[in-house]
């Protein structure tokens, strides 16, 4: 982020600074504009759910600020005469198909040939001033809640190598496709201190993202962690990306993992992510009502994973189990 440009735009509410996952820009006293854009190449073996698993990643940094997505444009890399139209007529409907559930609409796009297929959405959302929801807010005592299990980086692997189960695969994919449009509404209605999404950084990732912002410390709970069926004995057998295992080195400098917790273990609270849950920082008294609600909207998960602590020490903590 240090070598991007800096603007001083007073209109510019959220920029790059705090590592947030959408910018906020402010059109006037009623209307901001929340923008983002994110893009990859295929992580199952099916084109229309890669498309809508790369629409639902998306449209998550707009709800993961509190926006309401707007418009899209579409992104497309594809191998003209290596694969057939017909895989790119399916990508694209899939992008469709999750744009018109999330409210939004599909206004254009650009395609170019790559020799490696690619797809994801340029999104503009709206927001009032004053309403965005960011990753800076957290304060000691908030409890941290997860909206979707995670292992979604170790289950695509397994695709790759033919080795996912098909039970593996669809809860997988249906965990991808899914957006986080309820968890956003209810984090908006509780009045969240903060906010982001488990994507390519994996949980510790983005929960050193949300300490940094904010200037506090983390503890995580591995026993309150939810997983994906099959991801922990995947993980078990070494089935781990490369993307992993580069999270997990770059966290280790300033997380304290307890001694019992198995390497497996480590890496799967670093799997990265694709089109993950959202990561909920809460006021302890908010947090029984915030979860009903969430089980009332039937998110895939409604999980206290650990809680925010002064900072001191280590920035983040790993626990095999939560402690009192």
């Amino acid at each position: 982020m240090d070598m991007l440009p800096r603007t001083d735009d007073p209109a510019l509410l959220v920029g790059s600074d705090t590592f947030d996952d959408a910018a906020i820009y402010r059109l006037n006293d009623d209307v901001a504009l929340v923008q983002t854009v994110d893009f990859f190449t295929p992580v199952v073996d099916d084109p229309y759910d890669f498309g809508r698993i790369a629409a639902a990643n998306a449209f998550s940094d707009v709800y993961a600020m509190g926006g309401r997505p707007l418009t899209a444009l579409n992104i497309v890399c594809f191998p003209t005469g290596v694969l057939p139209l017909d895989y790119l007529g399916l990508i694209l409907r899939g992008g469709l198909e999750t744009a018109r559930l999330a409210g939004a609409t599909i206004v254009g796009g650009h395609t170019i040939d790559d020799p490696e297929p690619k797809y994801g959405l340029a999104v503009t959302g709206v927001i009032r001033p004053g309403d965005e929801m960011t990753n800076a807010g957290a304060v000691p005592g908030d409890l941290l809640v997860l909206t979707k299990p995670i292992g979604t980086g170790i289950i695509a692997t397994a695709i790759k190598r033919g080795t996912a189960s098909a039970g593996a695969v669809s809860a997988a994919t249906a965990c991808m496709t899914t957006l986080n449009r309820d968890g956003a509404e209810v984090a908006r209605e509780f009045r969240v201190r903060a906010l982001t999404d488990v994507t390519g950084f994996g949980l510790l990732g983005h929960l050193t993202e949300m300490c940094r912002a904010a200037g506090v410390g983390a503890e995580l709970w591995f026993d309150q962690v939810p997983l994906l069926p099959e991801a922990a004995d995947l993980a078990r057998q070494g089935t781990v990306p490369g993307g992993t295992k580069r999270n997990l080195e770059y966290v280790e400098a300033w997380t304290d993992f307890e001694a019992s917790l198995e390497p497996w273990e480590r890496l799967l609270v670093a799997d990265a992510q694709t089109s993950g849950g959202l990561l909920l920082a809460v006021r302890p008294d908010a947090t029984p009502g915030l979860l009903r609600a969430l089980q009332a909207r039937h998110t895939l998960a409604a999980a206290v994973v650990g809680r925010i602590r002064e900072a001191g020490g280590s920035l983040l903590r790993v626990r095999a189990s939560r402690r009192q």
